[in-house]
């Protein structure tokens, strides 16, 4: 589709970090520069804007993923820059990419062609090191786990009952399942292990739903990480590992600062996966966002059964934010696939094929309603896309009586996306924000919860908790951890826990067959379907593309 994203984004002279800060109220001595173009925000700025009024929260999701791609952090980025051409106070608040995606096939999580976050580059690998610092932190929990095994176990943990796994910032499936400890006394306790991708860390989500380093500290000294032979929970706080775990986070919590390439201002911060985490950037983040702008763009990972669910169940839920507005992104091609065209067939024009597959789209539409929210419809336009094919989505979309617009942000940058914008704001005027509800009650059991979430978001018509989930959710509803929102963790390919299940699925059943604990973080995660916390690289993985040269100039990123 052009010039790759890289490309574009190196044809563009940054602004200094200070000028973008100030944009948005921020002197330069709120900022911590990382270089010329990125920043960390201090503590004392983000205090002294704590009683400022908030701004309108706006949640950009989308239909149901598909190989062909839908953009949905383009289109976030694309609108953010929309809305400054209308002279909006706009500011964008989006999660930190893993460099698992960025070196295996899905790509960064900067958004692409004209509508990118910058440094780009630097963003999609080590941005500020806030990757490493929660890797290290989850690790060393870990080592000292072993090592209180290996120094007596005064605690009395039961070495088959260890619930807490190490983490890389990689996609690696050698790793999923291992032994450790072997090689005599001298080398810990022999047991079995494994590793889970950073982003699937409960430390990744205590950094994105806390709301300082106190609350971190808090939160990292309720995470589980193993049980004795009784069954008690042994935490972090047994191990006395938080405090030290809060030293190597005292910097990675504090949000960064970036830009957009038309200088539109981002708060870029934390990572979590939308299909085996909750899939929202940090509390932090948005509700300083939220101080420093008149409009804030944010998403949530995947489509509206995964990250917005969770954004509006789980975060919203924490940390008492209120969207105004939910854009749902779709593409004509991922309405045809939907339709079981395939992915080869996409250019030729296929207009019966983009109705049938509206059938997925109305089921996210539906799922924004659930909420009390009002839904836009964001078009992504491709080049491929035939004014035949465009006319049915927009036709379709206001007999169900739903604003939608083309988005045009990758060829065109904000300039592409300004009548979208104008329709957000439209519907912000017009909103009822005493609609918004949560999907249920915290007083609900854990196991009505899943339900709920399967036979009202999904579509599921029952759901089948195997042994090992039920009697988990069981105990926990006994030890009083049923207050807690669920995070479920399935496909992100299919509204159902089947990934080939595309379009909208119906009658099927949901099948939990595992859970998880997550006190610190403060909700319980239900695992449906074959979906791992560990990912594992493609067969030709991205990184086999990139290269640099003596300049440290870099090829074949995006």
């Amino acid at each position: 589709m052009g010039k790759q994203d890289l490309e574009i984004a190196r044809t563009v002279t940054l602004k200094p970090i200070q000028e973008i800060g100030a944009a948005v109220g921020l002197a330069p001595g709120d900022l911590e520069p990382y270089g010329h173009y990125k920043a960390k925000v201090g503590w004392d700025a983000i205090a002294r804007r704590r009683d400022h009024p908030d701004g309108a929260l706006v949640l950009v999701t989308a239909m149901t993923p598909t190989p062909a791609g839908e953009g949905k952090s383009t289109t976030t980025v694309g609108l953010a820059d929309g809305l400054r051409r209308l002279g909006k106070r706009a500011v964008v608040a989006l999660r930190e990419p893993s460099l698992g995606p960025v070196f295996g096939m899905k790509g960064g999580a900067t958004g692409g062609g004209r509508a990118q976050l910058a440094p780009m580059e630097d963003i999609n690998l080590h941005f500020t090191g806030d990757m490493h610092a929660i890797g290290a932190a989850h690790n060393l929990l870990a080592a000292m786990l072993d090592n209180h095994l290996t120094q007596g176990n005064a605690l009395g943990i039961d070495t088959r009952r260890v619930l807490f796994k190490r983490v890389v910032d990689m996609n690696d499936r050698a790793l999923r399942n291992i032994v450790l400890g072997l090689g005599g006394p001298a080398h810990g306790v022999p047991r079995e292990g494994g590793f889970e991708i950073t982003v699937a860390s409960e430390v990744m989500a205590i950094l994105c739903l806390s709301a300082d380093l106190v609350d971190f500290k808090a939160r990292a000294g309720r995470v589980v990480v193993a049980e004795t032979a009784d069954g008690a929970p042994v935490t972090a706080a047994d191990l006395r590992a938080a405090g030290a775990m809060a030293v190597l986070m005292k910097d990675a919590i504090k949000p960064n600062l970036v830009q957009t390439l038309e200088g539109t201002p981002a708060l870029v911060h934390g990572g979590p996966f939308g299909n085996i985490a909750h899939g929202c950037n940090s509390v932090i983040a948005t509700r300083l966002a939220l101080k420093l702008g008149e409009i804030v763009v944010t998403e949530a990972g995947f489509a509206s059964d995964l990250g917005a669910e969770k954004f509006l169940d789980i975060k919203c839920r924490t940390a008492g934010l209120v969207p105004s507005v939910a854009v749902i992104v779709a593409t004509v091609r991922a309405l045809k696939m939907h339709a079981g065209v395939a992915l080869t067939e996409l250019p030729g024009e296929d207009v019966g094929a983009v109705r049938r597959g509206c059938d997925n789209l109305a089921k996210h539409v539906e799922n924004v309603r659930l909420f009390g929210l009002a839904p836009v419809v964001a078009l992504n336009h491709f080049t491929g896309d035939t004014d035949a094919e465009v006319a049915a989505v927009l036709e379709t979309c206001r007999g169900w009586g739903v604003p939608a617009e083309i988005s045009r942000g990758w060829a065109e940058g904000g300039a592409g996306t300004t009548d979208l914008a104008q329709m957000v704001l439209d519907t912000i005027k017009g909103a009822d924000r005493t609609a918004f509800r949560f999907l249920y009650p915290d007083d609900l059991p854990l196991e009505r919860k899943i339900e709920v979430i399967a036979t009202q978001v999904y579509g599921a018509a029952e759901v089948r908790l195997q042994p090992a989930a039920a009697q988990k959710l069981a105990r926990w509803q006994t030890m009083g951890h049923g207050r807690l929102p669920v995070c479920m963790a399935k496909t992100q390919n299919s509204l159902s826990d089947d990934p080939k299940k595309t379009g909208r699925p119906r009658g099927f059943t949901l099948t939990v067959r595992d859970a998880r604990l997550c006190a610190g973080a403060g909700f319980v995660v239900a695992y449906a379907g074959d979906v791992l916390t560990m990912p594992g690289l493609p067969k030709v993985p991205g990184a086999e593309g990139m290269d640099v040269d003596a300049t440290g100039h870099v090829t074949g990123l995006f």
